[in-house]
Parts: C-alpha cells; structure tokens; sequence
C-alpha cells in the first residue's frame, strides 16, 4: 500500500495548481507546435511534409516511458521525480528553441518526452495519494480544466508566434512557466513512496519498447526517412518478434509489466485494439490540418491557427454530452456509429479545396473535433469499465501507452501517405500536393472506419454502469 500523510493547509491549497500547470503546459506543447510546422521547415531548409518525425519523437517516448513512471515515482519518491520532470522538459523547450537543425530538433523533443512522460502519471499518483477518495474527483475535475484549454489555445496561440515573432517561442514559453512550476513542486509537492518495494520487469520493459520503436521507425521509414523496403521489412518483423516474445514471456512471470490477463476482461480487450485503430486515424487530424491550411492552401500562420478553434471548442462542448449519450445508447451503438462517422468526416476533409467556403470548411472541423472528443471519452471509459480494482492501474497504464503510441503510428502513417502520394511531383506544384493531402483524408478516412468492425463486438448492454464507473473514465 503506498505512503500517506495529512497535508497542511498550504500544500493542500497548492498541490493542485502545481499538477494543474505541468497538465497545461503539456496540453499546450501538443498542439502548439502543429501550426508552426511549415515555419520551421522552412527555416531549417526541410520539406514541410515531412517534419512528423518532430511530433512523432515527442510521442513515442512519452510511450516508451509510462509504463516506468510508477515505479520510478515509488523508488525516488514523488517530489524529486516531479521536479525532475518539469526540468527536463523545461530543458528540452530551450534545447529546441535553440536547434538550427531538423536532427537536433528531434533530438530535443526526445528530451521533452522523458519530463512529459513523467509529469502526467506522475502528478495524477500524487493526487490519487494525497488526498482522500472523497476529494478526488473534485481535485481531478480541477486539475483537467487547464489541460483542455491547451488544444484551445495552443494552434491559435502558435500560429501568432509563427507569424508575428518565431517559431522558436513557442518553446520558450515553457521556460517562465517551468521555472514557476519547479518552485511550486519542491514547496507543495509531499514526498512520497510506496512502502512494499517492488521489482522492475526491465526485460519485459525493453522488449515492450522495442517493439514501439522498431515498429515506429518502420512505419517513419516509409515516409520521412525514406528507407528501402526490405529494411522496413527487417524493422516490422523485428518489432513483431519482441511484442511476441514480451507476451510470452509476461504470461509466465509473477509481476510482468502488463498481464495478459488483462485482455480476459472482453471490454478491455476490445476497447485497447479499438483504441488502437481508431486513433490511427483520429490522431493524424492535428498534424494533417495546419499543414493542408498552410502548405496546400496558402493560409498564414494565424489564420491556421485561428482555423483551428472551432475544432478544439465543439471538443471541450461534445466532453459535457458523452456521459449522457452513451448512458442513453450504450457503448457498442455509441461506439460503432461514431467511429463510422469520424472515418466519413475524415475522409470528407479530402473534398476540401480552394473553392470551399471557409464557412463549411470551420463547420466541418467543428463536427469531426465533437465526434472526435465523443470517441476518445467512449474508447477509454468502455476500455476500463469492468476491470476490478487490482487491474485498474495496470489497465489504465496500458491504455496510456496504446493511446499515445496509436497517436505517433498515426502521424507517421499520415506522413508515410503524404510522401508516397507526392513521391514523384515537386512541391512547387500546388495543385498536385492538394490532391496528395486530399488521398490522404481519404485513406486515413478508411483506416478509421475499419475500427468499427472492432467496437460492434462489444455485448449491448455495456455501458449501463456508467455512473458507477465514473472515477474510471480518462479524458
């Protein structure tokens, strides 16, 4: 069980700023740099079309690292891995204000990740340890507040900042806050650990990550780096081999990572491929739009940006209706009909061109950020529904790792299309890169839509235990 103790007054009034800033400032570097992409290609003498590998190395060891934060937090304790984690990514903002090459960029979004692998899992433990079950959901509600106004803010705000300064600030922005933040920690922030000292799977650690990352570059070698077949081959084959030999090994351990009796509970099952597929989809929209505004339709930064906020509100709106529709529905029709829907809309996109109003063009990114926001509330809650208590918390990590790793395969297969379908045409030719992001809506459309498949083999009366599954749904 782990440590607690009574907090005083002043860091029971400053824990939750403190998680609330460190869920912001990750909040807003997710969507902050997808509008500034083309600026920074342009500045570092690359193709605006493939710069996924800056999102793509962010996200991929935010998933890397998850599965250890746990366990990190319980032997160094929660103050030191907490501060430790807004300073590393405070340290990877500078390090990418101050790249001059795509490499180096990449470099320091890896750095980034390990703080914002940290923060996260790490600040929700911290609540979840400091304060009474009672408080929790009114701590959580307040500490995710800041966290949803990121995607908000963060295209309107980095398209300013593109435009009006440079791209470089939209990483120096985290400095100020990171300082503040690093204060906040070492005086609010209690230390503490968890009293049974549990051992590390650091063999299953390194097959689980290993098979993300070869299986990651192999869908960027398809794109961005442009690697011959047979080695992408190589890297599929290798990276399904380690996932194989992790599940394997996992089923005959004591304390493996993630068990696989978790995918004995058919809800969890069904909702993590879910997650999978429909977030391949789903998750390649941020990087897709502020590029075809910008790159294939001519809009400034801002006006991207500022494009982007019809989609991020009708998200924020359609979070408030998800727990009443699916209680209406039930999960499977919610699920089946909305991934169907969000495919349609997707592939829609692939209509978009410079004859389309920008009246329509705002309405339809309004739909599909509510449909969006409505698959990302129902996937997770129906994922965690039925698992009991001594599964939850492996259950939510994996969830956490699908989530983000489906995320960076979704860009990265965004990227692969984009290149492929603009493989033999200049990027001068206008024209001919409008139709390569349009093929792209289209197929990205598809892939989402095929999730559905999944979710229509969940029973029709899940879903009405909402409300006593209320403290498990994630946003």
């Amino acid at each position: 069980m782990p440590d607690s103790r009574v907090l005083d007054s002043d860091a029971a009034r400053g824990l939750p700023w403190v998680v609330a800033i460190a869920f912001f400032m990750q909040s807003l570097d997710g969507t902050i740099l997808n509008t500034a992409l083309p600026a920074m290609a342009n500045d570092l003498s690359e193709d605006p079309l493939r710069m996924q590998g800056v999102i793509i190395a962010y996200m991929l060891t935010v998933a890397l690292l998850i599965p250890a934060s746990g366990w990190i937090a319980d032997r160094f304790g929660t103050k030191k891995i907490f501060f430790g984690a807004i300073l590393l990514f405070s340290l990877g903002s500078l390090l990418c204000a101050l790249s001059n090459s795509l490499d180096m960029l990449i470099g320091a979004r890896v750095v980034q990740g390990l703080g914002g692998a940290l923060m996260l899992p790490v600040g929700r433990l911290v609540v979840l340890r400091a304060y009474p079950r009672s408080e929790l959901v009114r701590i959580m509600g307040f500490i995710t507040i800041p966290g949803l106004l990121g995607p908000l803010l963060g295209p309107t705000l980095g398209g300013w900042m593109v435009q009006y300064l440079t791209w470089h600030w939209i990483f120096l922005i985290n400095l100020p806050v990171g300082v503040v933040g690093c204060y906040a920690v070492w005086k609010f922030i209690p230390d503490l650990r968890g009293k049974e000292k549990s051992r590390f799977d650091s063999l299953g650690f390194l097959l689980f990550g290993s098979a993300m990352l070869l299986i990651t570059i192999a869908m960027e070698g398809l794109g961005e780096l442009g690697l011959p077949h047979l080695r992408v081959m190589l890297l599929l084959f290798g990276g399904m081999a380690c996932l194989i030999a992790y599940w394997l090994r996992a089923g005959r351990i004591n304390n493996p990572l993630f068990s696989p009796s978790l995918f004995k509970t058919r809800t969890f099952a069904i909702g993590i491929f879910g997650n999978l597929f429909a977030r391949l989809g789903s998750g390649a929209l941020p990087f897709l739009v502020p590029l075809l505004l910008q790159v294939a339709l001519g809009y400034s930064p801002s006006q991207a940006g500022m494009s982007m906020l019809p989609l991020a509100a009708a998200a924020m709106i359609a979070k408030s209706l998800a727990r009443p529709i699916i209680e209406w529905f039930g999960y499977r029709l919610v699920l089946t009909i909305n991934t169907l829907a969000l495919g349609l809309m997707l592939a829609s996109m692939g209509l978009v061109g410079e004859q389309t109003p920008y009246w329509l063009l705002l309405c339809m990114l309004a739909i599909l950020g509510a449909i969006n926001s409505l698959q990302f509330t129902a996937m997770n809650a129906v994922t965690l529904i039925d698992l009991d208590d001594v599964n939850a918390s492996s259950g939510n990590s994996l969830l956490s790792v699908v989530g983000q790793l489906s995320l960076s395969l979704g860009v990265a297969c965004a990227g692969a299309l984009l290149g492929g379908f603009s493989a033999d045409v200049g990027s001068d030719d206008m024209t001919t890169v409008l139709q390569a992001f349009q093929l792209t809506f289209v197929t990205v459309g598809i892939m989402a839509m095929l999730a559905a498949t999944i979710f229509s083999q969940l029973s029709k009366d899940v879903g009405r235990r909402v409300k006593d599954s209320e403290d498990k749904i994630t946003s």
